[in-house]
């Protein structure tokens, strides 16, 4: 089973096209730079802590599709 549910992340972004998008450029860029900003992370992927980050809002889009961290 998926953890964070795509349902929980749904409510932080709408679109599962968006969500997908923005989770596959964030766990390059975890992957390259080996870092996050999960602070217990449960998740033993790069897409998994992408996704963590998306659910705790610590990772959020820009109308042009661009990854913003806070």
């Amino acid at each position: 089973m998926l953890e964070p549910s795509i349902d929980k992340l749904q409510t932080k972004i709408n679109s599962k096209y968006t969500l997908v998008t923005l989770a596959a450029k964030r766990a390059r860029q975890i992957q390259n730079t080996k870092m996050h900003q999960v602070e217990n992370p449960r998740a033993a992927t790069f897409v998994g802590l992408a996704l963590e980050e998306i659910l705790e809002e610590k990772l959020t889009v820009d109308p042009d599709q661009e990854i913003i961290h806070d």
